[in-house]
């Protein structure tokens, strides 16, 4: 069989049954086109996984109140000296930080805003999750023991490129819009009723480049946990509570004997009461991710059922050409064509319909994607490499050939003398 023959004869063909050919090609680019988009998104969750986990570290704990819980009256609950004590008994930790939030008033010269996030915490905060600019200097230990009113101020993010949904809503927290009109660094300012001096800034990462999961609550002030249980004492509770405390490990394979270890500890300060949780920071995120990949495997099952739409469109042009050539098929035979060259030249035909559906879905794959991630609709979108264009292009062209082969199989089956008496 001439190569180039058979495929002047198949675009002949495709040309010949336009509507169907057509139906067949978008059911193929488009499934094609949803495969990329999925691999995209897949790959996009497996970087911001690493990245993330990276910035967390590999055995991070969280300790924090049990919601809930009815005291016994035996425990005074989370406290800093918990946290000390972690810090004293295990001192192989990486990482130990106890820590505290409230809402402030922050005043500034004849300005303020209310909704302040202040968070309590110690220079161990420096140790994960760091990815800030800072000008200025940071919280030390001498801060942490003389109860320093000191304060380090976190600058509102920005964006590199604003998503639409960002464009259309505009309204931005009262402190972004307070923090963008002055520099504090030096200054004095009032939380509460506390004078902090403002020794450092720091600045985040652009919105759409902040590999953390958690980047929507990062707080605006941060202070030493000693001065932020002077200046905000809060009702009924212990002077010396906070609110959760994070500890990494250092290293994975000591997660599981640390944190029997931490609970031990905590008991034995507790009185027995449990009224503390701790949590495993990878298990949440790689719970979040596990959500995600049901998505994801969604998006995949309509790409393949789009695919096989396409198989079953071609299957059918596949067939009505058949049809319609039974009296060339007869003469092929006759002068010396064999059942070979009759099913290959049929399967030449579905794979040229599908390799072109497949360059159709490329191409709208990565205009996809390349418009879904200049809208910011997503951070978990990476580049499509060229790998997967030509295996969606390989995918299309063999699903395509796989529907084809029982109508090429028939066509080869045809009698050569039955062949020639249609019409």
């Amino acid at each position: 069989m001439n190569l180039r023959e058979a495929f002047r004869a198949g675009a002949r063909e495709i040309s010949a049954n336009k509507i169907r050919s057509a139906l067949s090609f978008t059911a193929v680019s488009v499934g094609v086109a949803s495969l990329l988009y999925t691999m995209a998104q897949t790959r996009g969750m497996e970087e911001a996984l690493e990245q993330n986990l990276v910035l967390m570290g590999p055995g991070r704990l969280t300790v924090e109140k049990k919601r809930n819980y009815v005291s016994k009256g035996l425990s005074l609950g989370l406290t800093y000296g918990d946290a000390g004590a972690l810090r004293r008994e295990l001192p192989d930790l990486y990482m130990v930080e106890p820590r505290s939030s409230y809402d402030a008033k922050l005043i500034s010269g004849r300005s303020s805003v209310s909704d302040v996030r202040v968070a309590g915490t110690t220079p161990d905060f420096r140790r994960r999750d760091w990815v800030y600019a800072l000008r200025g200097r940071f919280l030390n230990e001498w801060d942490v023991g003389h109860r320093a009113r000191v304060v380090v101020m976190v600058e509102p993010a920005i964006w590199i490129k604003k998503p639409f949904w960002a464009k259309i809503w505009q309204e931005e927290e009262p402190y972004d819009a307070f923090a963008k009109r002055r520099d504090l660094l030096g200054r004095r300012v009032r939380l509460e009723d506390a004078v902090y001096t403002v020794i450092g800034v720091l600045t985040p990462p652009a919105r759409d480049k902040d590999p953390r999961w958690n980047s929507w609550s990062t707080p605006h002030a941060l202070v030493p946990i000693t001065a932020f249980q002077q200046s905000f004492p809060r009702a009924a509770e212990n002077p010396d509570a906070v609110d959760e405390i994070r500890i990494d490990t250092g290293d994975e394979k000591t997660l599981a004997a640390r944190r029997r270890q931490v609970e031990a500890i905590l008991k034995r300060r507790h009185r027995g009461e449990e009224d503390f949780e701790i949590r495993d920071e990878r298990e949440a995120i790689e719970s979040r991710m596990e959500e995600m990949r049901k998505n994801v495997k969604a998006g995949l099952a309509l790409g393949f059922v789009a695919l096989l739409a396409g198989g079953i469109g071609i299957m059918n042009v596949t067939l009505a050409t058949i049809f319609a050539r039974v009296r060339e098929i007869g003469i092929r035979r006759a002068i010396g064509a064999g059942r070979a060259d009759i099913m290959a030249q049929f399967l030449l035909e579905a794979v040229m319909l599908g390799a072109a559906g497949g360059v159709a879905g490329v191409a709208l794959g990565l205009v996809g994607v390349k418009w879904l991630a200049g809208l910011g609709a997503t951070k978990q979108l990476a580049k499509i490499s060229w790998a997967h264009c030509a295996e969606g292009i390989v995918l299309a062209a063999f699903v395509s050939a796989a529907f084809a082969l029982i109508p090429a199989y028939r066509a080869s089956r045809l009698d050569p003398v039955e062949a020639l008496k249609a019409e």
